[in-house]
């Protein structure tokens, strides 16, 4: 394995772009559980407040280790668009479309920090183990609508 230097200010570029991205998730699945309507709403409203939680908790665990690098955590969240579709089928759809593009997000920062930190490598596999996981349970949540 090759022993590169950390290029602190990509990789807290990369992590504020993270923790804007998972806070704009707290926002879309808290909206997203208040608009669920039908006879499953339930288990599914409780699933989106873990997804809105979890986003949090990730939101803060990108901030922890970007002030940790020296960084300064922006105050925005990501862009959220609201195409005011709100079948079930549809809120899961966009769920994982944000999931994919979280993904995205966190295999940037493993290619950044690959070889140059060991800690950071490990905290991005993790998050993109989670990521992964995430994008199977939403796909086999809408095999029921395909």
């Amino acid at each position: 394995m090759e022993n590169n230097k950390l290029n602190t200010l990509k990789v807290t570029d990369i992590l504020n772009k993270i923790m804007e991205y998972e806070l704009a998730g707290v926002v879309r699945y808290t909206h997203y559980s208040l608009m669920i309507a039908g006879p499953h709403r339930l288990p599914i409203v409780e699933f989106l407040k873990e997804q809105a939680n979890e986003s949090l908790l990730h939101a803060q665990q990108a901030g922890e280790l970007l002030t940790g690098l020296d960084g300064h955590p922006s105050q925005k969240i990501a862009e959220i668009v609201e195409t005011n579709n709100h079948s079930i089928k549809d809120i899961l759809q966009e769920s994982l479309a944000h999931e994919l593009n979280a993904l995205g997000l966190y295999k940037e920062l493993l290619n950044e920090v690959e070889g140059s930190s060991v800690y950071l490598e490990e905290y991005a596999r993790g998050l993109i183990g989670q990521e992964e996981q995430h994008q199977l349970e939403l796909k086999k949540m809408l095999k029921d609508f395909s």
